[in-house]
C-alpha cells in the first residue's frame, strides 16, 4: 500500500531516512498471500460476498477504483449507522462487546491507561472470563505509553495481546515510520464499527487540553463485515504468525445498504489513499468535502483539487482551529497560497478539536474511516475506509457536515500572508517535517 510520485522528494531528507524505510516490503508485509490459510479464507470470503456483490455502472469511476484499489467490493444487504462523537460511539462500542458471544477482535492505533482506557479493559476482560475469545491488536508506537501492567491483566484474563510493529530485529529499532492507524471492532463476525476515535479520555472531551472532541465512526452489519474481518485477520497474521478460527457467514440485514471497505497502506502496488483522494476530485461534478484534522496534501492531491475547483466542483475541506500536532497545524498554512486561489475552500473547526476522517462526493457517495488528508496516511499508515452510495447514509454525512460547517470560520490568504515573516518561514519548514510526526 505505498508507491512512488511527487512526494518523494520529500522522504530524502536525511532524518525520515533515519528514523525508517517508507516502503513496507510485501514479503514481510502479513498479506493474505503470505499463508496458505489467509489465501483460503480469502478466497471462501470473496465467494460467499459474490451473492451480495453490486455491478458498478461504467460512469462510476470512483467506485470502480476503490474496488480495484482495495480489491473488496461493494455489497448490498448492509445496515449503517453513523456515530458521532465520543459518547454515542463508545456507548455502541460497550454495547457490542457486552453483547459478543464467541468472540472479539479489536483494533486500535492509540489506547491509554485513562479513565476510558480502563473501562475498555474492563469490558474485554469481563467478556474474556465469561468465555468470549478475545483478540486485543495495538499499535506500538501510537500506543508506546501504555503500561505492561493494563496489558498483563488483560493476558491474565485470557486475551490475546499483539502489538502490530515491525520492529522485529535489533537493526529495526528505528524504523517507525509504518504505523497501524486502524480502529477496529468485530463481535462475531456479524458487527463490526471503524471511524476516527481511539481509546483515550480526549475522544469522550474528558480532557482539558482538548477540550470538545470532534469525531465520526461507523458501525456496520451484514456481509460488509466479513470484509472488514478480513482486514483484521492480516493485520493479526502479521502481529502474531497466526490465523484465528472465526465466523465467515453472511447474513443479509433489512436496511440493504450499499457498502464496501477499501483498506490500505504502504504494503499496497500503489498509493492507493492518495489515487483515491485524487479520483474523488477527478469525479466528483458538483462538490467534494473532506473532513480531516490534517491538511498536508502532496502536489498530486493539490493539483486534483485545483483542476476541480477550477471546474466548478465546491470544494470544501474541513481542519480544526487548533491542532494537537505542532508540525501539521503549522504546515496546513503553507497550502493556502496553491490551493485558495483555485477556488478551494478551507474552513477551520472552532468548537473544540475537529478528528474525524469523512468524505463526501457530490449526493451520491460517503466515505467514513481512519484516513486523514496527509502524507503518512497516504503512504506510510494502514488505514481502513468504508465507501457508501446509500442515499441514507449520504443525507446523514452531508447534514452532519453542513452542521459542521456552520461552527467553522472560513480561511483566507490574509490568515497566512498578514503574519509575521517568522511564522511564514515556520509554515515552510513545518511542511518539510510534517512527514516524520
Amino acid at each position: 500500500m505505498g508507491g512512488f510520485s511527487a512526494g518523494f522528494a520529500i522522504y530524502c531528507t536525511p532524518a525520515v531516512l533515519a528514523l525508517g524505510r517508507t516502503r513496507f516490503s510485501r514479503n514481510v508485509g502479513g498479506r493474505r498471500e503470505q499463508d496458505s490459510r489467509l489465501s483460503k479464507l480469502a478466497a471462501k470470503m470473496h465467494e460467499s460476498l459474490s451473492g451480495f456483490a453490486v455491478g458498478i455502472p461504467y460512469d462510476n469511476a470512483f467506485e470502480r477504483a476503490a474496488e480495484l484499489l482495495g480489491g473488496l467490493p461493494f455489497t448490498k444487504g448492509n445496515q449503517l449507522e453513523l456515530l458521532i462523537d465520543g459518547e454515542r460511539t463508545f456507548e455502541q462500542i460497550f454495547q457490542v462487546i457486552r453483547e459478543s458471544q464467541n468472540y472479539l477482535c479489536v483494533n486500535f492505533f492509540i489506547v491509554k491507561n485513562d479513565r476510558l482506557g480502563i473501562r475498555f479493559q474492563e469490558a474485554l476482560i469481563e467478556r474474556a472470563r465469561a468465555g468470549v475469545k478475545v483478540y486485543f491488536l495495538f499499535d506500538e508506537i501510537g500506543s508506546h505509553k501504555l503500561p505492561r501492567r493494563y496489558l498483563k491483566a488483560m493476558k491474565d484474563a485470557g486475551i490475546e495481546c499483539r502489538s502490530f510493529g515491525i520492529n522485529r530485529f535489533w537493526w529495526s529499532r528505528l524504523q517507525i515510520n509504518f504505523r497501524n492507524h486502524r480502529k477496529i471492532v468485530i463481535s462475531d463476525g456479524k458487527t463490526a464499527l471503524i471511524g476516527g476515535l481511539n481509546v483515550g479520555d480526549e475522544y469522550m472531551g474528558w480532557d482539558k487540553r482538548f477540550g470538545q472532541w470532534r469525531d465520526t465512526h461507523l458501525k456496520m452489519a451484514g456481509p460488509v463485515v466479513q470484509a472488514v474481518q478480513l482486514v483484521f485477520l492480516e493485520d493479526w497474521f502479521w502481529a502474531s504468525d497466526s490465523v484465528p478460527d472465526l465466523h465467515w457467514e453472511n447474513k443479509a440485514e433489512a436496511a440493504d445498504q450499499v457498502a464496501a471497505i477499501i483498506p490500505t497502506g504502504p504494503a499496497d502496488l500503489a498509493d492507493s489513499w492518495q489515487l483515491l483522494v485524487v479520483e474523488a476530485a477527478n469525479s466528483a461534478k458538483k462538490k467534494l468535502w473532506i473532513a480531516s484534522p490534517y491538511f498536508v496534501p502532496d502536489e498530486g492531491v493539490v493539483a486534483a483539487l485545483q483542476a476541480a475547483a477550477i471546474r466548478g466542483v465546491k470544494i470544501c475541506i474541513l481542519i480544526p482551529e487548533r491542532g494537537d500536532q505542532v508540525l501539521a497545524w503549522l504546515s496546513a498554512f503553507s497550502f493556502y497560497e496553491q490551493v485558495l486561489p483555485f477556488g478551494v475552500k478551507i474552513f477551520r473547526y472552532h468548537r473544540g478539536f475537529m478528528h474525524q476522517k469523512v468524505l463526501l462526493i457530490d449526493h451520491r457517495l460517503a466515505a467514513v474511516g481512519t484516513a486523514n488528508l496527509d502524507n503518512r496516511s497516504f503512504r506510510l499508515n494502514f488505514e481502513i475506509m468504508a465507501f457508501s452510495p446509500d442515499k441514507k447514509l449520504v443525507g446523514e454525512v452531508e447534514e452532519m457536515l453542513t452542521r459542521d460547517f456552520s461552527h467553522s470560520r472560513e480561511a483566507s490568504l490574509a490568515d497566512l500572508t498578514n503574519k509575521h515573516f517568522l511564522f511564514r518561514l515556520s509554515t515552510r519548514v513545518a511542511r518539510l517535517l510534517a512527514p516524520l510526526q
